[in-house]
C-alpha cells in the first residue's frame, strides 16, 4: 500500500474518531498494527494530523469563538469564565504530558493495551450513563473551577492509548453532574489546547527525523481528518441527544474484543 493511501486512511480514522468517545489514538494504533504499517514510523504522523480535527471544531463553532473573543475584550464575566475553565482543565495534561512523555510514547506501540482499554472504557461509559445524576447547567461558563480541574485530571487518563480523551472528559463531566450537551462541548473545546500542545510537542521532539515527504503526508492526513470531522461532530451531537453514549460504549467493547482476537491470531 502506498504511503499516500495510508495517510488518507489514517486521516479518515482520525476524523471519525477524534471527538467520539472511542479513542482516536487507539484506533490509529490498531490501524497501524492490524494493517501491517510500521507503528514507529507513523506514530508522529498520528499525532501531527490532529489539527485537522481541531479546525473542524473551530469552523463548526465559529460563532461561539467570536462571541467569547468579543466578550473578553469587553470584560464579560461569562467569556472570562469560559476561557478560565478550559485553561484550568488543560493544565494537568500539560504537566503530566511533559513529565511522562517517553512512557506515553512507549504505550503507543502496544495494540494489546489499546484493545483492553477500549473494553474497560466501554464498560465505564455504561456505568456512568446508568448512575450519573446530571442537570442542565447553562454551558461551559457555568462549570465551576473545581469541576474544571477534576475534568482536567480525568482527561489525563487518555494518555493511555485506547482510553479516549473525549470519552474521559465527557464521562468525567457527567459524573460531576454536568449535562450531556455541556459535557460534550466542554470536551470539544478542551481539545483545542490539548491536541495543539501534543502536536507541537511531538513535531518539536522529532523535528530532526521529519522529512519533506513526511510533511506532505501530514498535510494530506490533516486535510482528510478536517473534512471527515466536520460531518462526524454534527452527527455525534444528534446521536448523543437522542440515544446517549451507550451505542459508543457497546462499539468500544465489540471493537476491543475483535482486536484482541485478531491480535491473538497474528
Amino acid at each position: 500500500m502506498s504511503d499516500l493511501l495510508t495517510a488518507i486512511i489514517l486521516g479518515v480514522v482520525e476524523g471519525i474518531t477524534e471527538f467520539l468517545p472511542v479513542s482516536s489514538t487507539g484506533h490509529l494504533v490498531l490501524a497501524t498494527e492490524l494493517m501491517g504499517y510500521d507503528p514507529q514510523r507513523w506514530a508522529v504522523f498520528n499525532v501531527a494530523i490532529q489539527p485537522g480535527a481541531i479546525l473542524a471544531v473551530v469552523v463548526l463553532y465559529w460563532r461561539t469563538f467570536m462571541a467569547v473573543l468579543s466578550g473578553l475584550f469587553r470584560g464579560e464575566k461569562q467569556s472570562i469564565a469560559f476561557v478560565r475553565n478550559l485553561l484550568i482543565a488543560f493544565v494537568p495534561a500539560v504537566a503530566l504530558g511533559l513529565v511522562f512523555n517517553d512512557q506515553i510514547e512507549a504505550l503507543l506501540e502496544s495494540a494489546a493495551v489499546v484493545a483492553w482499554a477500549l473494553i474497560i472504557g466501554g464498560l465505564g461509559i455504561l456505568v456512568v450513563e446508568k448512575l450519573a445524576k446530571t442537570e442542565t447547567i447553562g454551558g461551559i461558563s457555568a462549570v465551576s473551577t473545581a469541576q474544571s480541574a477534576k475534568i482536567g485530571l480525568v482527561q489525563c487518563l487518555a494518555m493511555i492509548p485506547g482510553v479516549s480523551r473525549s470519552g474521559a472528559t465527557i464521562m468525567g463531566a457527567m459524573a460531576l453532574g454536568i449535562d450531556r450537551r455541556t459535557a460534550a462541548e466542554f470536551s470539544f473545546f478542551l481539545a483545542l489546547p490539548t491536541l495543539s500542545g501534543a502536536t507541537v510537542l511531538q513535531l518539536f521532539k522529532h523535528r530532526d527525523a521529519i522529512t519533506g515527504d513526511d510533511l506532505q503526508l501530514i498535510a494530506v492526513g490533516t486535510v482528510v481528518s478536517f473534512v471527515v470531522a466536520l460531518a462526524v461532530v454534527k452527527a455525534f451531537m444528534a446521536v448523543v441527544t437522542k440515544h446517549g453514549f451507550a451505542p459508543f460504549a457497546w462499539y468500544r467493547i465489540a471493537a476491543g474484543a475483535a482486536a484482541l482476537l485478531m491480535l491473538s491470531a497474528q
